[in-house]
């Protein structure tokens, strides 16, 4: 049960303090960032760069040291560059180095024998060079050959029918000899009835007279019911 609307038991009681004892005076509530913050300054410390750290520094002396170490650094890239197109250079002007694969005669009295050899390897290569020929022009004609037959057999299949058709028909020995099979509707009662149907104008003027004659027909069987009834009446009244 709820305890809201049951009266105090003990009354309001203020403080001791100087106005604390007045309970319609206004609270009051400060915020944590209106308090007062960063009261004091701060200070450098030692190895931050203090006047007593300073007094005892040679500015001219670090100075020049760095300077030095600076020139040592530029000479030091020079020279390295210096060597390097030094090394180029020399090695540019060395002599070509001596093919020792070659067959080259190590004595005057072979230079029969080595012009011999070239005569043969010349030979050789031209015999090799005229088989080369021999073999590309083949495979050209290889090639040729292959387009034209593929080129018939694609012009044979547009003449010949659809093309799709020819997986489900039998291996082509012959390719000329596709035959088509017949449709499934060829042999249907009602194929081509719309042509022997009248045209839309003529239905149109049909409707009316055919209207004409259901009315009329309607008229003479209720005039024949009529007959019957009176002529059943008049059996029965003789």
């Amino acid at each position: 049960m709820t305890t809201a609307a049951r009266p105090t038991f003990d009354t309001a009681r203020g403080g001791s303090g100087a106005r604390e004892r007045d309970l319609s005076a206004m609270t009051k509530q400060y915020s944590s960032r209106d308090l007062p913050s960063h009261t004091s300054l701060k200070s450098r410390e030692r190895g931050q760069g203090t006047v007593e750290d300073l007094s005892g520094k040679d500015f001219k002396r670090e100075l020049e040291e760095r300077e030095g170490r600076g020139s040592e650094k530029r000479s030091s890239s020079t020279k390295s560059h210096l060597e390097y197109t030094s090394k180029k250079s020399r090695t540019e002007a060395l002599p070509p180095p001596a093919n020792l694969d070659a067959d080259d005669p190590l004595e005057a009295s072979d230079n029969s024998d080595s012009s011999d050899d070239d005569d043969d390897t010349a030979l050789l290569m031209a015999e090799l060079n005229k088989i080369k020929k021999e073999k590309a022009l083949e495979e050209v004609k290889k090639e040729e050959q292959h387009r034209a037959e593929v080129e018939k057999i694609r012009m044979e299949n547009i003449l010949s029918g659809n093309p799709l058709l020819k997986n489900k028909l039998a291996e082509s020995s012959d390719k000329l000899n596709m035959k088509v099979k017949r449709r499934w509707d060829d042999d249907v009662v009602f194929k081509n009835c719309s042509r022997a149907e009248p045209d839309k104008k003529e239905k149109t003027l049909s409707m009316i007279p055919c209207a004409m004659n259901s009315i009329g027909n309607s008229w003479k069987n209720v005039l024949n019911n009529l007959i019957n009834f009176f002529l059943y009446l008049l059996k029965f009244s003789t």
